[in-house]
């Protein structure tokens, strides 16, 4: 122990020690040299065995045998390699802060919003100008509320980028800014294939009620047999959606023409009732041409203007020909009008439907009187000339007087088709094509939709004041009830996009800044000041007031009804139509036109509200090339060319059996 190792030793014991390598004999009376190998042996009384040497009979010395040795030398090598474990377990932990460390610091950047536009190397007048417009303290004010100032600087910064790359034709970067190639274009070989077909009659008049000018209903349908006239007179409700403007009022017109036909009973034609949210006062004949309207019918139900005198002094409230909304359910079926209105009818010859709004527009309707709903709602309908007249002059003007017509164009604005074909002279540019944008962004959508916005109290206080005076069901639900949050609202898709999510939308499909884009909708909730995000990164959008003089647009002033028909012709005759709320009327009845008479080449972006939710939850970290990929991704799935999903509107999806043909 503690010596050195040598070939011999003098050992007072007498005893020889073994190990693996060594054999050493130590006796007593050996006094040989030794020669130093400098290597040490650490060896403690407890690794030997100590035994009696057997060699001699008379012998009484023990043995010393290290049976422990090598397992003494395994723990020494498992003791470095618990040495080593921890080095490099700290050396992970380390890198692993590193990592988080360098994140963090990176978000935070992100996150400054004194420098909105993260690469200064930039300096194209356009990114300036954007630049300084969001940076203005009244339109960030603005942009704040919505809390997407990072992300508008990062699409200006990228709409920005595009119009540099197009200015230097050589530069590589060009090719990555491109607008996607099916942008301005819809699925065309499947499209293609519908064609219209809902003018085709398949049903003749009843020779015995042809005195009445009234038509067998279906076969599918109970017949009922009346020895005189039946009359239904609509009266329209108000309902919350948009219910004032002319698209709503196009749907209910064309669901009492088919409640009429299932009754066969003479239609009267309906009455608007007056709206407090939207204070319009327009009537039918304001709004569509009567005389063909009536005529087109004809074959299919009997039209009348107003009652015949022997009704009109009848109080028909006493007599119970009073049907109101709370009557009916919204889904009732056929069979529940040939059971509960159809008796009415037989014992008081009238019956009067007041607040009839979106009723029998569900399954199961028989294919007949689905091919009636769509006859009437693309053929029978037309707007008055005055409206067509603006239509026409909206139009020309859009496309910037070059004198292009489009495929759509003939059944929106009739005879006045021919006045935009006429160019202004030296004013005449080549045609471009445009973009229709319809926010569905009124007081009365955000307040329903019980959703928040980013304005706080101040905007919590408002909206429920708005809901106590138009929506007093919906506030006392709110207050009695548990109802959904806010948060879990806009997760499902529940809330209505906002003039930001829109236009940031936009920029992600690649739209590029010199893209002319024409916004429908009226009273914007927060102003005309929340057109400025737009505006800054799209400056050819307008209005139709921004088209349309004052003068030319004053016989419209205070009717929404007819203002919103406006609308419709511009958005339906657009190159591209991109909604922001599938649920809106004018939205649906717009792309189920567009699907009718397009032929395949009039594209509409359908976003789906949940996925883009969930998008735009991560505005503040979300770099701009993933959040292009991902809403490209989720608009798309929506272009996909199908037929009416069961239980859907006609007007929407009209490809079906019932009002379009298959030509392959």
């Amino acid at each position: 122990r503690d010596s050195y190792l040598c070939g011999y030793w003098t050992s007072p014991l007498g005893a020889t020690v073994r190990t693996k390598q060594l054999s050493f004999d130590f006796n007593s009376s050996s006094t040989g040299s030794c020669i130093l190998t400098r290597t040490r042996i650490m060896l403690s009384a407890s690794d030997f065995d100590v035994v009696p040497d057997r060699s001699s009979p008379t012998s009484r010395t023990p043995r010393l045998f290290p049976s422990r040795l090598s397992s003494s030398r395994r723990s020494h090598s498992s003791s470095w390699y618990r040495r080593k474990r921890a080095k490099l377990f700290l050396a992970l932990i380390a890198l692993l802060a590193a990592f988080f460390f360098v994140n963090w610091f990176m978000l935070l950047r992100l996150q400054h919003q004194h420098d909105p536009i993260p690469k200064p190397t930039l300096r194209s007048s356009a990114s300036l100008s954007i630049q300084r417009k969001l940076n203005k303290p009244g339109n960030r004010k603005k942009s704040e509320k919505g809390n997407y100032v990072r992300m508008l600087a990062l699409a200006a910064h990228a709409l920005a980028e595009f119009l540099v790359t197009l200015t230097r034709s050589l530069c590589p970067m060009g090719q990555n800014k491109r607008e996607p190639k099916d942008l301005w274009q819809e699925p065309f070989v499947p499209a293609s294939a519908w064609t219209p077909c809902a003018d085709k009659r398949n049903w003749e008049p009843n020779v015995k009620l042809q005195n009445f000018k009234l038509l067998l209903t279906p076969s599918s349908l109970v017949l009922y047999s009346h020895r005189g006239k039946k009359w239904i007179h609509f009266g329209y409700g108000k309902w919350w959606d948009q219910s004032t403007t002319s698209s709503c009022k196009w749907s209910y017109v064309c669901n009492a023409v088919v409640v009429a036909r299932l009754l066969n009973s003479t239609l009267v034609i309906p009455k608007f009732m007056y709206s407090s949210v939207w204070r319009d006062v327009s009537q039918f004949s304001d709004i569509y041409q009567e005389e063909h309207f009536i005529n087109y019918l004809t074959p299919d139900i009997r039209i009348v203007r107003e009652l015949p005198k022997e009704l009109q002094s009848l109080d028909l409230e006493a007599i119970n020909s009073v049907v109101t909304d709370i009557d009916m359910g919204k889904e009732a079926k056929p069979s529940f009008y040939l059971k509960h209105i159809l008796p009415i009818i037989l014992k008081n010859q009238v019956v009067h439907f007041v607040g009839f709004g979106n009723r029998l527009a569900f399954d199961p309707i028989s294919f007949e009187l689905q091919r009636l709903r769509c006859r009437c709602n693309f053929h029978a309908l037309q707007f008055v000339p005055r409206i067509q007249a603006t239509g026409a002059l909206l139009l020309k003007r859009l496309r910037e007087h070059s004198g292009v017509i489009g495929p759509l164009d003939h059944y929106l604005v009739g005879p006045f088709v021919e006045s935009i074909k006429e160019k202004s002279g030296n004013n005449a540019k080549k045609a471009s094509k445009f973009l229709a944008l319809h926010l569905r962004f009124e007081i009365d959508m955000v307040a329903h939709s019980l959703c928040q916005f980013g304005g706080g109290e101040e905007e919590a206080k408002e909206l429920e004041a708005y809901r106590e005076i138009h929506f007093p069901s919906l506030s006392l639900l709110k207050r009695t009830t548990k109802l959904p949050s806010p948060s879990e609202l806009r997760s499902e898709g529940l809330c209505p996009l906002t003039p930001e999510e829109s236009i940031l939308m936009l920029a992600a499909l690649g739209f590029n800044r010199k893209t002319h884009i024409f916004v429908a909708g009226s009273n914007l909730y927060g102003g005309r000041s929340r057109l400025v995000a737009l505006t800054s990164l799209y400056p050819k959008l307008v209005t139709k007031e921004n088209l349309l003089s004052s003068a030319e647009l004053k016989p419209f002033a205070n009717y929404s009804s007819q203002l919103a028909a406006l609308d419709f012709i511009g958005c339906t005759a657009s190159d591209a139509f991109a909604m922001t709320d599938s649920g809106s009327q004018l939205s649906s009845l717009v792309s189920g036109y567009r699907i009718y008479y397009g032929g395949g080449r009039m594209p509409t972006i359908r976003p789906n509200k949940r996925r883009l939710a969930s998008i735009f939850m991560k505005n503040n970290t979300i770099e701009w090339r993933v959040f292009e990929q991902r809403v490209r991704k989720a608009v798309r799935q929506t272009k996909h060319v199908q037929t009416r999903p069961k239980a859907r509107s006609v007007y929407r999806y009209p490809r079906c059996k019932e009002c379009m043909c298959r030509t392959d």
